[in-house]
């Protein structure tokens, strides 16, 4: 392709809408364009790069028996409301009405379509298992959307269904997807981690989330580098490990004590000269049903993901100032559970241990000292409620967890039969008893992989595609397009690479080598193919590789091979 004939509207500047690199770079570079809050044009250069992530994943899911199918984006509101998801899945759902008056909603997913796709067609036991997957337009209406293509409301994404006969066929359809996402993402020559992680609106127990390690990344996880362990989890579903044993020690008497201006856990443990270990941390929500008191140790932060999970509710949320002052008395920062009536109390296993700690008293300015849990409260439920942060002990082998931040590009989920249940999607076995499939679903956000490519691939001058998904492979340029002789070579070395299945472009336009070298460097081509009057009076090319600046001279009848050399050196094993 010529440049001079391609839609690649580079930017000088930076926008000022851009946070993250990904969205800095894709807008500079004139991959994208914005049409609303959420909402991008892909220009050519993208699409290319898509369509690459696209043929990468329907590679791994063709390999592991998945049939590509295309489902509607304009889904029936019943089918939700069959599954119980029209209400639970919140304002992030699309809804709309047709002239009718009949409600419907842009697919963020597809559980309720393809499940009764598969009911009315699937009858028999022996037609499982069964994997169907689609690539298409999703839909999520962010509350704030931002970070470009990583946090959109209109989004490409890969779905996957799983249809088995029974759980340890589930199993193996999980993994058979997990293996498939290691490949993707090996392909797409990113650095990533599986981790264990929450199913949120989709559902199901076991789940894993395939995570791009970025400095970017919204996601906080936590992993072992022990000898033999693979743990990883994102902050969400990481598991707590009790810090040590109770404390032996004589429970000394419960007293209320003035603390004036005390309202956060610091200022008490300041105003106490205690640690904030030492203090039990007493936060209250509502539900839907209930308002609930959840405490942590006051060096720990509530994990709302776990407690969302244990409460077993459709909506968790902070209590406001005027809850909290009907349930306590008191206002916001002196809360506690010793006398907490009308209020279910959800206790960290972490505070069971405490030994004469100090709570709020559920006056103001007024704390209890000496607080032992069993003896001055009983929780309703304890459990592990806490975030896990670095240097705490892992879990599987006792080392201390790292921590890193990532970027979600694909989930895999163990759904059972919670869609199948709930809409009635039964098979005859090999008795003729109906049974519900037992399902999984597994999901890569396209556009995103795309953007968490580039948070890991840049520098100071632009991207720096890996060839497996980059738009081009070589930029060829002459140094001076006014001289005819480099203009020609350029122009049939582009050629020579294009007849030999090289994705090349011919930087034909009309500009200062400085630019046409910028913008090369900034597009992020892995290879730069520079024709000057120096070299060519050698009979020679210059061969710039983008990822590590490396130049070096090679012979004009050996450039076909040199390319396709280097291509391989750098990854790309298609040439």
């Amino acid at each position: 392709m010529k440049v001079s004939e391609m839609l690649v509207p580079t930017l000088r500047e930076i926008p000022a809408e851009a946070e993250v690199i990904s969205h800095q770079l894709l807008l500079k570079a004139g991959f994208i364009r914005k049409a609303a809050a959420g909402v991008y044009n892909l220009l050519p250069l993208a699409w290319r790069v898509v369509r690459k992530i696209e043929q990468i994943i329907r590679e791994e899911m063709d390999r592991q028996g998945g049939q590509e199918l295309m489902m509607p984006i304009v889904q029936p509101a019943e089918l939700w409301r069959e599954s119980g998801r029209w209400d639970v899945y919140g304002p992030e759902l699309f809804r709309l009405k047709d002239r009718h008056g009949r409600d419907f909603c842009l697919g963020p997913t597809h559980e309720e379509i393809i499940t009764t796709l598969v009911k009315g067609d699937i009858n028999s036991y022996k037609q499982l298992p069964l994997l169907l997957y689609q690539i298409q337009n999703k839909y999520r209406d962010e509350r704030r959307p931002r970070f470009g293509l990583l946090r959109g409301r209109e989004f490409i994404m890969k779905d996957l269904y799983s249809f088995d006969y029974d759980q340890a066929g589930l199993d193996a359809s999980y993994n058979k997807m997990y293996e498939a996402y290691n490949n993707v993402f090996s392909r797409c020559a990113l650095d990533f981690r599986p981790v264990v992680a929450d199913s949120g609106a989709i559902g199901g127990k076991d789940t894993h989330e395939f995570m791009v390690l970025a400095d970017s990344g919204e996601a906080t996880i936590v992993y072992c580098e022990g000898n033999d362990c693979s743990y990883a989890a994102n902050e969400e579903r990481a598991e707590a490990v009790m810090s040590g044993e109770k404390e032996v020690a004589p429970l000394l008497e419960l007293k209320k004590i003035h603390t004036p201006d005390c309202r956060t856990i610091a200022d008490l443990a300041a105003f106490l000269k205690i640690t904030p270990e030492r203090i039990i941390k007493t936060i209250l929500y509502t539900t839907e049903k209930e308002t609930i008191a959840a405490l942590v140790r006051g060096d720990r932060e509530i994990n709302e993901i776990k407690l969302y999970n244990t409460l077993d509710c459709v909506r968790l949320d902070m209590a406001n100032p005027n809850t909290i002052l009907a349930v306590t008395g008191a206002q916001t920062g002196f809360a506690g559970p010793v006398k907490l009536k009308s209020v279910r109390m959800v206790v960290d296993s972490e505070v069971m241990a405490m030994v004469n700690a100090v709570c709020g008293a559920n006056e103001a300015d007024q704390h209890l000292v000496n607080v032992n849990p069993g003896r001055d409260f009983e929780p309703d439920i304890v459990t592990d409620i806490r975030l896990v942060k670095s240097g705490e002990p892992c879990p599987n082998c006792g080392n201390k967890l790292l921590e890193a931040r990532g970027i979600e590009v694909g989930q895999v989920f163990k759904l059972g039969d919670k869609y199948s249940k709930a809409m009635n999607a039964t098979f005859l076995d090999e008795n003729g008893q109906a049974r519900l499939f037992i399902m999984g679903c597994y999901g890569i956000g396209v556009t995103r992989t795309m953007a968490a490519a580039v948070e890991q691939n840049h520098d100071e001058r632009g991207i720096i595609w890996p060839p497996q998904i980059a738009p081009y492979h070589v930029a060829v340029l002459p140094v001076n397009h006014k001289d005819e002789h480099q203009f020609a070579m350029a122009a049939s070395i582009y050629r020579q690479l294009v007849d030999a299945g090289v994705e090349a472009v011919f930087d034909d336009r009309p500009e200062r080598a400085g630019v046409k070298f910028k913008d090369a460097d900034l597009v992020g081509y892995p290879l730069r193919i520079t024709v000057g009057a120096k070299g060519l009076a050698g009979g020679q090319v210059e061969l710039t590789t983008r990822q590590n600046g490396e130049m070096k001279m090679i012979p004009l009848d050996g450039v076909v091979d040199a390319v396709k050399s280097n291509l391989r050196r750098l990854g790309h094993t298609r040439l």
